[in-house]
């Protein structure tokens, strides 16, 4: 978002400028000063929208809006999601999204599975909602992702680390400490069920169909429990619905910033800062 002094506030700052007796050069750097207030709130704006529209955002997108601040040279300010580097999407290309509408980009958990071979081309994924008995214990971050330590966890599981020229397989410790469990977690087996997205039921080293994971829908699961008795979704494998229909307004963001409003009232104070009034 950029913001330009417009006529009005301009033949006010110029009024007021005179009326301080100061001169161009402070009146500049009062007005540059007055443009950054005004950005950091339009900032605070629209961090706001993003909690009021999104659910659950990440501290990752309510961090991302960046402001370009002015300079006595240069009387403009501009508020956008910026990438900061990082194995993170361009928070600029999930806000586009949630703007204009359109399809989902994959998370970094599911460029992840799909390079290690277990999620299937053409999928994504979900955390199990409450009908399903909500998220796996010690799986989601509270915020609809996988933890990463779960995430690697998971692939490492399934050996299938070595795929990405990763050294993390598990060692036949790890399977043991994992189906034995831990204080803060039981012990558990994980699989992979793909119902008929892979033309049907797995077939096992001997030839045969494994019809025994056929019933389940798609995803990975955990057996846990006496001979594996209770078995719980961990993530679910989902075809991407048509898209987000746009919501995040930046007229609302403008609108819940005053913009205009507030850029006038921070002139006259910054105006009124340079001349010790």
């Amino acid at each position: 978002m950029h913001i330009q002094l417009s006529a009005r506030v301009l033949n006010q700052a110029e009024l007021l400028r005179q009326i301080h007796g100061l001169t161009g050069a402070q009146a500049a750097k009062a007005y540059a000063k007055a443009l950054n207030d005004t950005g950091f709130e339009i900032r605070r704006a629209m961090q706001d929208e993003m909690r009021a529209v999104f659910d659950r955002p990440t501290d990752y997108i309510l961090r991302s809006p960046f402001v370009r601040m002015a300079t006595a040279a240069k009387l403009s300010v501009t508020i956008e999601p910026t990438y900061m580097g990082g194995k993170g999407i361009d928070p600029q290309k999930i806000l586009d999204a949630q703007t204009w509408g359109g399809r989902r980009r994959d998370k970094r958990s599911e460029v992840a599975l799909k390079r290690a071979g277990i999620l299937p081309a053409g999928y994504q994924t979900a955390i199990p909602d409450e009908a399903r008995g909500g998220p796996y214990p010690g799986s989601d971050d509270g915020k609809g992702n996988l933890r990463g330590p779960f995430l690697v966890q998971l692939i490492s599981y399934f050996q299938a680390f070595g795929e990405q020229g990763y050294k993390a397989n598990m060692s036949a410790k790890g399977y043991l400490r994992v189906h034995r469990g831990t204080k803060k977690q039981a012990g558990r087996r994980y699989f992979v069920a793909y119902g008929k997205t892979r033309g049907g039921p797995r077939i096992t080293q001997k030839g045969e169909q494994d019809e025994r994971t056929a019933h389940l829908a798609p995803g990975i699961w955990a057996a846990s429990g006496t001979g594996g008795a209770d078995v719980r979704p961990v993530l679910m494998f989902v075809r991407p619905g048509r898209g987000y229909l746009p919501r995040f307004d930046m007229d609302k963001v403008a609108k819940r910033a005053d913009a205009t409003a507030y850029l006038e009232r921070r002139i006259r104070y910054r105006l009124r800062e340079a001349a010790g009034v």
